[in-house]
């Protein structure tokens, strides 16, 4: 189906909307995604968004066509409105030209094949979406299976998570626990938890990986409790050259990814 919204009152704008609050988001079981490339990064996942909305006047892409018959014929609803609405629902003084509603994903640990990748990153406490959506994207770089939230993280289907994830929230997995959910289940299967860690740690360089790794990291500002990397398999360390005493919880997590693949690759394990 296809329409035309003209006014900023219209209920389905007062709706889509509504998607940018986390409240709101969780009651309707969908997020808001903008962007034609992640919107074409979602498709070629084969995942469809269930409302597109396009800008009137926006200039005219082979991508745009493709995505618009597709969520047609797979009976979605596309939506023509003004540059101004669209500014409006995405919270963006410049928006893109395309935004789509999407149906959250299962994020049970329950729904997770950890067999089905070598290695999976894990985030403790991850306050900040732009972070979150780092992780994301690396977890898509290095070939992981998914980022697992723990505790109380930011809200991953966030217009903001989603926009820094740039497009990895539709080619990762998502899980979300507390890690009194996480450890038992993890311990219920194979698995190597890692952490980077002062507390007995090694160089992360030349550590014992093995797959399938769960690569550990903890809030930004407080790190990891030591509960938490006490129950770590592997506490790994590294070198800070600088005066700076750490990394950023982000780019911790994907220079020890990269790490690991490259150890799991040469000893011949998961890749």
């Amino acid at each position: 189906m296809r329409r035309t919204i003209s006014g900023f009152s219209n209920p389905t704008v007062k709706y889509l909307r509504s998607l940018r609050d986390k409240k709101h988001r969780r009651r309707e079981g969908k997020f808001l995604a903008e962007g034609l490339r992640l919107l074409t990064d979602a498709r070629e996942s084969g995942i469809l968004p269930d409302m597109l909305v396009m800008a009137e006047g926006r200039d005219p892409h082979p991508l745009v066509d493709a995505l618009e018959g597709a969520v047609i014929a797979a009976g979605g609803e596309v939506i023509e409105t003004t540059p101004d609405i669209l500014a409006k629902i995405t919270g963006k003084d410049n928006p893109q030209a395309v935004a789509g509603v999407f149906g959250e994903f299962d994020t049970s640990l329950a729904a997770l094949d950890r067999a089905a990748a070598p290695i999976w990153l894990v985030a403790q406490a991850l306050r900040d979406p732009g972070n979150l959506g780092t992780m994301l994207r690396t977890g898509d770089a290095v070939g992981a299976g998914g980022l697992i939230l723990i505790d109380d993280c930011a809200d991953p289907f966030s217009v903001e998570a989603v926009r820094a994830s740039m497009g990895a929230i539709f080619t990762q997995r998502v899980a979300q626990a507390s890690w009194q959910e996480f450890l038992p289940w993890l311990r219920g299967g194979p698995g190597q938890l890692v952490a980077a860690s002062l507390r007995d740690a090694q160089p992360y360089r030349g550590a014992p990986y093995a797959a399938p790794c769960f690569i550990l990291v903890g809030n930004e500002s407080r790190g990891l409790p030591e509960e938490y990397e006490m129950a770590c398999d592997l506490r790994v360390t590294m070198p800070m050259r600088g005066r700076a005493d750490s990394l950023n919880a982000a780019v911790a997590g994907a220079v020890l990814a990269y790490q690991v693949v490259d150890s799991l690759e040469h000893a011949g394990t998961g890749f």
